[in-house]
């Protein structure tokens, strides 16, 4: 059975948007280990996949944006 947990259709917009423009931005969202871990850079890729929505930033963290918990422009 798959951890799949739909995202709301607004954020990947958001999200999609901001790789386009290449605007900076902060994500923070919870790791692997479930604590909370913030990013800070542009985002070059907003994907879905088989197993969830991700988005990919310059520094190529990857994240699953289900597990985003805030979402900024700088």
């Amino acid at each position: 059975m798959s951890d799949y947990t739909p995202v709301d259709s607004k954020l990947f917009d958001r999200l999609r948007a901001t790789a386009t423009t290449q605007k900076e931005c902060s994500v923070t969202y919870k790791n692997e280990n479930n604590e909370p871990t913030e990013v800070k850079g542009r985002i070059v890729d907003v994907y879905s996949s088989d197993d969830g929505e991700w988005c990919k930033m310059i520094d190529d963290t990857v994240i699953r944006l289900a597990r985003i918990e805030n979402f900024e422009l700088n």
